[in-house]
């Protein structure tokens, strides 16, 4: 791949990463997104089907998409699609906040739920054409682990510049709802500028694996077949399930705060730059563990920081607000970790033919992101916040060390092949 080429193609992955940071800071899943909902409602398990929605509607129509898309020799295109769809759905969620978030908010949380599912149905569409025009475009594995630290490094600073922008906004006298249409109506604005990145990237054109596409019914009866022979692939499928434990339970740590510790709304902006700064300094640390190890020494490390977030929670919930912070710090750390770790992991291990297929299968089984935000308000609506953080320490500490005797083929390889 030559040298000129490779600015061009990174260029378009690195532009498209500084704008969605700052798009995705100004509906932050694990700040500002909660604090929205909770001014709407304070039920969290309405907040949780939202939370539900955006995680696990990508995940639940991969197959679909990656059966439709796996004979397509163009996949840009619907990739550009997918951006612009989830453009616009900002668009919409800031038009209703703004004209019915006081005066109908039944209204806006039923307008949240469409528009929350037009966007989570085109991060599907738009993440397996992302991913494999990553794979296509970056053929080494070391250059693509590369790519994404350099990703999550500028993605992680423009994510500052967008915590600058909130912290100013929740900081002024702007009052609700239009401090949070303002976010909206910002981020609508930065994911559309995003797009620009892919507009003049050249992309090869896929070979299609067959001349005629299978009915999809044939493609789901031949996943257990594909997972049976593939012994590395059960393992991801395993790993990264449980490893949604983490994932879970990182939107309610502001909640958590605000009632516990009695924060107000002002601590949005601050606890998202402590997020946003760990995300940037974790750069530093998984860049070198990805250059001496590899993508899944980052997952590793990742999934043992999510096991020790809950506990440090719950110690400094006795302390003074602001060292609080630290908890979001490390959930920082661990979103930049998860995001250059487990996707290159996944395309160290998936062989090309079969890509598409592949990232489709791992989108539809990882159900338990689907269904454990969901869980979590009940545990916490039931038995408080500490029986919940206690329960994702236990999992994610266990994760880790499927995770590591996975390398000696000893408990993991029992777990995902009983027979």
């Amino acid at each position: 791949m030559e040298k000129q080429q490779v600015k061009k193609v990174y260029f378009a992955f690195l532009w498209h990463g500084f704008f969605l940071a700052i798009t995705l800071s100004m509906l932050d899943m694990n700040t500002v997104f909660p604090t929205l909902i909770n001014r709407l409602s304070q039920n969290k398990v309405i907040f949780a089907l939202m939370l539900t929605i955006t995680l696990g509607t990508p995940l639940i129509f991969n197959m679909l998409f990656s059966h439709y898309l796996r004979n397509k020799r163009d996949k840009k295109k619907y990739l550009l699609i997918g951006i612009l769809m989830r453009s616009f759905s900002f668009l919409g969620m800031a038009v209703f906040t703004y004209l019915f978030g006081l005066t109908n908010p039944t209204l806006t949380i039923l307008g949240f739920f469409f528009f929350l599912l037009t966007f989570s149905i085109s991060a599907g569409f738009a993440g397996i054409s992302y991913s494999d025009l990553v794979a296509k475009t970056i053929p080494e594995s070391k250059a693509r682990t590369l790519m994404y630290t350099y990703k999550q490094l500028i993605s992680s600073v423009s994510g500052f510049v967008g915590g600058l922008i909130v912290t100013y906004i929740f900081s002024r006298e702007i009052a609700f709802p239009a401090n949070f249409s303002i976010n909206l109506l910002i981020g609508f604005i930065g994911l559309f500028i995003a797009t620009a990145g892919f507009w003049f990237l050249k992309e090869p054109q896929s070979v299609p694996q067959e001349t005629k596409t299978e009915p999809f019914s044939m493609f789901i009866k031949r996943i257990p077949s594909i997972l049976k022979s593939d012994k590395e692939f059960r393992r991801y499928i395993l790993i990264e399930n449980l490893s949604s434990f983490g994932m879970m339970i990182m939107p309610f740590y502001i909640l958590f705060a605000k009632e516990i510790l009695g924060v107000s709304d002002i601590s949005i902006g601050v606890y998202l730059l402590f997020q946003i700064s760990g995300a940037v300094f974790s750069n530093l640390i998984w860049g070198w563990v990805g250059k001496k190890q590899n993508a899944k020494s980052i997952v590793t490390f990742c999934i043992l920081l999510g096991g020790f977030n809950p506990i440090l929670a719950i110690l400094l919930s006795n302390f003074a607000p602001g060292l609080f912070g630290i908890v979001f710090f490390l959930i920082g750390f661990t979103i930049s970790g998860r995001k250059i770790g487990f996707e290159p992991y996944l395309l160290d291990i998936t062989p090309s033919s079969s890509r598409i297929e592949y990232l489709g299968i791992r989108g539809s089984l990882n159900v338990l992101v689907v269904i454990l935000p969901l869980i979590g308000a009940l545990i916490i609506e039931g038995m408080g916040y500490i029986p919940a953080f206690i329960l994702v320490s236990v999992v994610m500490i266990f994760t880790s060390i499927l995770l590591m005797k996975s390398k000696k083929n000893e408990l993991l390889d029992k777990l995902c092949n009983p027979s």
